[in-house]
């Protein structure tokens, strides 16, 4: 099994880290420190003392980002049950991220943010650099739900984040949940391998107005507002920020145009392709989120616009410079929370609409100008002059109407039950090309695209999707330390019909210090509209009749509270995931679809620590490691990944926070020719400037890949088992940035 192995320059940094663990009388705390549970808790401490007494304040690291107060244990969570319960109790196992974590580390995006889940990993498609989510091992963008305030946000058309995804900012973020395991009894569909659920601001997180920005490496530049204030009896909170970057121009040797020029050599055609070049990954980015609250009321509204967002490579694997696209999302919740709506009834209702559209800006050429390929119906070559154009569009909307509530009524048991119904519907399919879709001849330009919208051959069509679902959950303290959580719930769909959803849970806490968890979970995924209906495509089809994926999942936990400084926890789990959608070759249709075709089967191993050091040093460390075996081919491939943190408080006002991220070999696919994907290790450095007796300046500089570390993502392969991008995707090397922000 391979191993974290660190060269000289890693080992050094290593080493300095140790160092600083030396046992040393500035590392502890002392009678003088300042100790609250957040960082609105110390400044409010901070304003009731005089300068006098303010200039003998010792600050301590928790006092400024609350990185392991209470070492977690008493840090609530949500998303696994629809109830505040803490970490070490929750009848899931949950890592949660907050504020002052994203702040602390630098973290610049969602998917920054992700990386520091135990077994979580976002590795890259190669169109616009999409990311993949990958979650013990299970290696796609569809099995991970994705939430905003409890609320799904990924498409119908794919089941991911979108085609072409730019990403999400983070200083809309109050805190991150996140699932590691199945959520299908709680979330509904595509909860699978698990669900993040990003929780944003309100007034109480903000409290005041800031506004910064942040320059970097590429050309990045970032600007934020943040305000929250009480207008009456209305809390109101909001946040927009705005982002740009030119991306980080990785060279491409070859693409899938020069597979295509290998091969047409002979026939003296021309080469066409750009490579060795940069891919062009620009784009810009406007995220804005408003909150108001008002008694048991609280509306969200929120935009999320990706423009001018190149591909860079597009479907076909071939270097794009040119292709733009743009995505808007608008986001509306309406919620009704009532805890005391009578006596043992705590009841919420919500509402919500997500508009998603995104549309080519920019003409999206499959293949190069002058593409030529030779043909046998009577004449030698057939030639595309400008090239493949495929210009889409997709607009989609989903309502949703949620009611859940408590019920405490019953001595030692706590009922939660709810109901809901979804609509969702891609309300408008866009289709341009300058291929004539009867003969497949090119059309010339100069006569205009063909319109192929509202017509029989238009790649996807405008479908609906109908769901309604129904759950019931018993949270029961049966015995001294012992609890039990069994739920269940039938979700309907229109197109693709029912499916139940089982949830155990027993929690054991023997001693205050260790919690003992046996988990049981069964998840499933709802097709996507493009493995459903996807048409009119030379090489692969939808297919109406397929299933859901489902997936069943046992988990043994363990988390022990040495003491008030260190915790340590360790989960392994396993998994039986079924009825797989592939792409499988029909020899009737001569291309590739849809089928429920495999089956898997993982185990998995999780390790955390948490050591509060001191009053100045906190780390943290995480390892997992992931086997998979897929049967109907009966090859096993293992993955693993480690995380290292260190916040070091320097002075007073000076904070140091070291990552390290590493990423064992990648097995390649059994068709794949090329060697494994070799291992590599990422560190990042963030120093801040934080004064919290005023809480005014904030200003930080980072440096990620210190050390230049090269880092590849794998590439995937056609479906004929052909790597189109054979030297996989290069991720940025050693960047800076520098932010300063200003809290009135």
């Amino acid at each position: 099994m391979p191993v974290l192995k660190l060269n000289p320059a890693h080992f050094s940094l290593l080493l300095i880290m140790l160092f600083l663990l030396l046992p040393s009388q500035a590392l502890y705390a002392d009678e003088n420190a300042l100790s609250v549970s957040d960082t609105g808790g110390a400044i409010e401490q901070l304003k009731q003392l005089d300068l006098a007494d303010l200039l003998e304040v010792d600050v301590t690291l928790d006092d400024v980002f609350d990185i392991f107060d209470a070492l977690v244990q008493q840090q609530n969570v949500q998303v696994a049950t629809g109830s505040k319960q803490s970490i070490a109790r929750a009848p899931a196992v949950t890592s949660v991220i907050s504020a002052q974590d994203i702040e602390a580390t630098g973290a610049r995006d969602i998917d920054e943010v992700l990386e520091m889940i135990p077994g979580f990993h976002v590795s890259r498609h190669s169109t616009a650099y999409n990311p993949i989510y990958s979650l013990r091992g299970i290696k796609t963008d569809f099995q991970v739900l994705m939430m905003v305030n409890d609320i799904p946000i990924d498409t119908l058309y794919t089941g991911g984040r979108n085609a072409v995804w730019g990403g999400m900012s983070v200083k809309q973020i109050a805190r991150v949940e996140v699932i590691r395991g199945p959520g299908s009894a709680v979330h509904g569909a595509d909860a699978f391998a698990g669900a993040i659920n990003i929780i944003t601001k309100n007034k109480n997180d903000i409290d005041g107005t800031r506004i910064g920005s942040r320059l970097g490496s590429y050309n990045m530049r970032d600007v934020w507002l943040e305000h929250g204030q009480k207008l009456g009896a209305l809390d109101m909170g909001l946040v927009l920020e705005y982002q740009t970057t030119d991306g980080h121009d990785p060279l491409i040797r070859r693409d899938g145009q020069s597979a295509l020029d290998q091969e047409l050599a002979h026939y003296a055609i021309p080469a066409l392709s750009f490579a060795p070049a940069t891919a062009n990954l620009q784009r810009k980015n406007l995220d804005m989120n408003l909150d108001l609250g008002w008694q048991y009321w609280k509306l969200r509204l929120g935009y999320q616009g990706h423009y001018d967002t190149a591909l860079g490579i597009n479907y076909n694997n071939i270097l794009d410079p040119k292709s733009r696209f743009e995505d808007q999302r608008y986001r509306a919740d309406l919620t009704y929370h009532n805890p005391l709506i009578a006596d043992n009834w705590d009841v919420t209702t919500r509402l919500s609409y997500l508009d998603m559209q995104s549309k080519a800006t920019e003409n999206q050429i499959q293949t190069r100008p002058g593409f030529t390929v030779p043909v046998t119906t009577g004449q030698d070559f057939l030639n595309y002059p400008e090239g493949i154009i495929f210009n889409s569009g997709i607009n989609e909307r989903q309502m949703r109407l949620d009611v859940s509530a408590f019920y405490f009524g019953f001595e030692q048991h706590s009922l939660r039950m709810g109901a809901g119904y979804s609509y969702g519907q891609l309300y408008e399919i866009t289709h341009e090309t300058n291929i004539d879709p009867v003969t497949g001849m090119p059309v010339p330009l100069a006569a205009g695209l063909l319109n192929l919208s509202d017509t029989p051959y238009v790649f996807l069509p405008e479908e609906k999707r109908k769901s309604w679902y129904v759950f019931l959950q018993d949270h029961w303290k049966f015995y001294e330390n012992w609890e039990l959580t069994t739920g269940l719930r039938y979700d309907h769909y229109s197109d693709f019909g029912g499916t139940l959803n089982p949830r155990f849970a027993l929690v054991w806490q023997p001693i205050p210090k260790l919690t003992a968890k046996l988990l049981y979970g069964h998840a499933f995924r709802a097709p996507s509209f493009v493995e459903l209906y996807n048409q009119n495509n030379l090489i692969v089809q939808g297919n109406p009749n397929v299933k859901a994926e489902t997936i069943d999942t046992t988990e043994l936990a363990l988390n022990y509270y040495v003491n008030d400084r260190l915790h340590l926890g360790v989960n392994i789990y396993t998994f039986n995931w079924q009825d797989a959608l592939q792409f499988q070759f029909s020899p009737d249709l001569h291309k590739y679809i849809v089928q429920n075709n495999e089956r898997r089967k993982g185990q998995g191993l999780e390790l955390e620590a948490r050591w509060k050091v001191g009053k100045r040093l906190s780390l943290l460390a995480n390892y997992a490691l992931q086997r998979i075996t897929t049967k109907h081919i009966n090859v096993t491939s293992t993955s693993q990944d480690a995380y290292l943190r260190a916040d070091w408080l320097l002075m007073p006002k000076w904070y140091l926070n070291a990552q390290l991220n590493w990423v064992g070999s990648r097995e390649r696919n059994p068709v794949d020719a090329r060697e494994d994907l070799g291992a590599y290790t990422q560190i990042d450095l963030t120093l801040r400037y934080k004064d919290i007796r005023y809480n005014h300046w904030n200003l930080a500089f980072g440096i990620r890949n210190i050390f230049d570390e090269p880092v590849i993502e794998p590439s995937t392969i056609s479906e004929f088992g052909e790597a189109r991008l054979p030297d996989d995707l290069p991720m940025p090397g050693r960047n800076y940035f520098i932010e300063l922000s200003y809290r009135f």
